[in-house]
């Protein structure tokens, strides 16, 4: 097993890419059609669902070499990857109706959340009081829900009877959570009060043509959603206004991270090529 090295976040990842000009990260293929959830640790290193097999999550070093940093239980699959302050990762696992536990060191998996009443525990955001906010599509019926999960494992429905919810992120203060509804393409906001509950539901934005999936917001405090099936990252203002739309090379873009340099390069999973696809922002991530 090839073992990676880690010497500095700022001195790894780095860019040699002008603004906005689309790479390939890793090569094609390397992940199956269900790559997803990318995600970093606090040393850098980034993970990913599903590498070559269902069921798995990948570790990608600074060059875009992967490798099995762990199989998942029979029958689970992640979507999503999110690290709590203590440094565990934990996945939404959408066919088991739990939230797993990875304890990194022995790479032990446990189920730190389940319940019946889930659909299909889809995409993870976390503040810093590692309280999780959770989408919850069911699929065959184009509804879903959003839940709270606190860091008990205790889990609190905040919202029942959405459209398809899918992508779902918290802006850099914490006090706005943002889900987006794929078939339904709208973006929805909520104000989050110190205790996690939310209010104030207002329309944020909404697209008149394909889909969306994961959502994560740069430093400023604008959201980037991947436009799944157009092959591209919008980019909008705090206050719902499209600035932008950045070009892939795939078309059926899942999810992104900010990582690297400064936290300003931008990783994208795609479905279609089965690998990531890289980025130079101007702007960092929220998290840098």
């Amino acid at each position: 097993m090839r073992t990676f090295f880690i010497l500095s976040l700022s001195l790894v990842w780095c860019s040699c890419f002008s603004l906005h000009t689309v790479t390939d990260f890793t090569v094609p293929d390397l992940f199956t059609g269900s790559i997803e959830g990318p995600a970093f640790d606090s040393s850098g290193l980034l993970y990913v669902v599903n590498f070559g097999q269902n069921g798995t999550i990948g570790i990608v070093d600074d060059k875009g070499n992967a490798q099995l940093f762990v199989h998942l239980p029979q029958g689970s699959i992640a979507n999503s990857i999110k690290f709590n302050s203590a440094g565990e990762m934990l996945l939404a696992d959408y066919p088991k109706h739990n939230v797993l536990k990875v304890e990194m060191r022995t790479r032990t998996v446990s189920v730190f959340s389940h319940n019946d009443a889930f659909n299909q525990p889809n995409d993870l955001c976390i503040n810093s009081r590692n309280q999780l906010f959770a989408s919850d599509p069911h699929w065959k019926t184009n509804t879903g829900k959003l839940w709270r999960i606190d860091p008990d494992g205790s889990s609190v429905l905040l919202e029942d009877s959405m459209g398809t919810t899918n992508g779902i992120e918290l802006s850099p203060d914490e006090k706005t959570l943002y889900v987006n509804e794929s078939v339904q393409r709208i973006v929805w906001k909520y104000t989050v009060d110190e205790t996690g509950t939310i209010s104030n539901k207002t329309l944020f934005h909404t697209f008149p043509d394909f889909g969306m999936d994961g959502m994560k917001c740069d430093r400023d405090g604008n959201l980037y959603i991947t436009r799944y099936g157009k092959g591209t990252i919008a980019v909008l203002s705090p206050n719902g206004v499209l600035l932008k739309e950045i070009l892939l090379t795939g078309k059926k873009c899942s999810n992104l991270v900010f990582g690297g340099t400064g936290g300003r390069i931008i990783f994208v999973t795609m479905q279609d090529r089965k690998m990531i696809e890289q980025f130079t922002n101007d702007i960092p991530g929220k998290t840098h």
